[in-house]
């Protein structure tokens, strides 16, 4: 069969481009009630009744029967395992991966993740404690495909973070178990891992079982049934973000092969149906290449069909002004991820306030995020890149003030905040400032 992708072409020239702009942008993030509903009463089930609640659902989901939570769990053996039995050049590429989101992260934690402290004038000591996370939850999907590299995102800047404790759950429909996945679990440190999956998963590792305790922050995609379990669970524990379609925004100055940017577009057009691609370019001639590329290299890709439903449904190729509009018009959309496509692509990048990642020059494919660059893969989406930030070593902390005022800053302090705790009727407030103050 063939396939025909046909994004849609807009221009900034034309009177209507913000009303057209803004329909292919849309995506709605309401939930299925069904879905809900049926989340609902997953979580409540295994909150009142543990393991059993999640055996249960694990037969009837994934096809997988079970005595006991224990039987569905992997052993640091079993992932040693399947790590020595993947092909070398696979153990090479896991590690060489690893190594470099280590890196990364390790340089994050640097300089984001340390204690400070600092004496005022008067010899108070006011600073910040950061602690990690004791114990936390890493959703892997499983099923259709499979995602070795989230297990390696996800779980290597925990580590680095110093979490003590890292659970992984990844679903085996029918107990098929991806070697990769398991080897991605070795090579990161996870553990503890678990066979179960879905709203179940979820459930277990926010509220605890007899098996599995509960932990204090969840982070990894999944289907709608996961994403709304995420969002029911958040309070009783921290979760990562709630995940849209997969977004890449290329910003090209027409100095790229347009077959590079058409098989970036691709990258995520194969992701989903709903998946977001988008050319921004002030060269209509240079989109003209890429459309032709498209057409020409799509039935060559084996989820081509995938492809083509996303490109028509939600693509765009849009012509812009100049290359400052088309950093403009990125803002707007604050990607997911956002490629610079340009023999210049430091004059373009100050201009670029809001994208889960930027990569910058023709070299830089946004695939080679995904797996081994370095920085972490799981970024907002749809939009959330205004006011979120891509997974890193901050997630898996906590922040505690330290404060000790000294018996010269209690005699400054101890005004300030007496007058301020009147002024708000909290008595025992000013009156415990007061305490301290020294009779003249």
């Amino acid at each position: 069969m063939t396939f025909i992708a046909t994004p849609a072409r807009l221009s900034t020239l034309d009177g209507q481009f913000d009303a057209q702009f803004k329909a292919r942008l849309h995506w709605s993030a309401d939930t299925d009630a069904a879905i809900e509903q049926r989340v609902a009463d997953i979580l409540r089930d295994v909150q009142v009744r543990g393991d059993a609640a999640v055996l249960e659902y694990t037969a009837r989901f994934d096809g997988l029967q079970a005595d006991s939570l224990q039987a569905l769990e992997l052993t640091q053996a079993e992932l040693k395992a399947a790590f020595d039995a993947i092909p070398a050049a696979q153990r090479g590429a896991l590690q060489a991966a690893a190594a470099r989101i280590r890196a990364y992260h390790e340089a994050q934690k640097k300089a984001c993740g340390e204690s400070w402290s600092y004496r005022d004038e008067n010899g108070s000591l006011l600073g910040q404690k950061v602690t990690p996370l004791d114990r936390v939850g890493i959703y892997v999907p499983g099923g259709k495909a499979a995602y070795p590299s989230s297990v390696l995102m996800n779980a290597i800047p925990a580590h680095v973070a110093g979490v003590e404790e890292i659970i992984m759950v990844v679903p085996t429909p029918q107990g098929v178990k991806n070697p990769l996945v398991l080897a991605a679990a070795y090579v990161a440190g996870v553990t503890r891992a678990f066979t179960i999956g879905g709203a179940q998963a979820v459930a277990a590792l926010a509220y605890g079982t007899a098996s599995i305790a509960a932990v204090n922050k969840i982070t990894g995609p999944g289907n709608a049934y996961v994403a709304a379990a995420k969002r029911r669970v958040f309070g009783t524990v921290g979760i990562d973000m709630i995940a849209g379609p997969s977004e890449i925004l290329v910003l090209a100055d027409g100095s790229t092969p347009p077959d590079w940017v058409a098989m970036d577009l691709f990258s995520q057009a194969e992701h989903d149906e709903l998946a977001q691609s988008i050319l921004l370019c002030p060269d209509a001639a240079y989109i003209d290449q890429v459309q032709a590329s498209i057409n020409r290299l799509l039935n060559e890709m084996p989820r081509a069909e995938i492809i083509a439903k996303s490109l028509t449904g939600r693509g765009a190729l849009i012509l812009t002004r100049s290359m400052e509009e088309a950093c403009d018009i990125s803002n707007r959309i604050a990607p997911e991820h956002l490629e610079v496509s340009s023999r210049e692509p430091h004059r373009w990048e100050p201009l670029l306030k809001h994208a889960g990642a930027i990569f910058l020059g023709a070299y830089t494919s946004e695939s080679l995020g995904d797996y081994c660059a370095g920085p972490n893969h799981v970024l907002p989406t749809s939009g959330t890149a205004r006011f979120s930030s891509p997974l890193g070593v901050y997630d898996f902390q906590k922040r505690s003030s330290l404060i000790e005022v000294s018996q010269a800053g209690a005699q400054v302090l101890g005004v300030i905040a007496a007058e301020l705790a009147y002024g708000e009727g909290l008595q025992a407030h000013a009156r415990a400032a007061q305490m301290r103050i020294k009779a003249s």
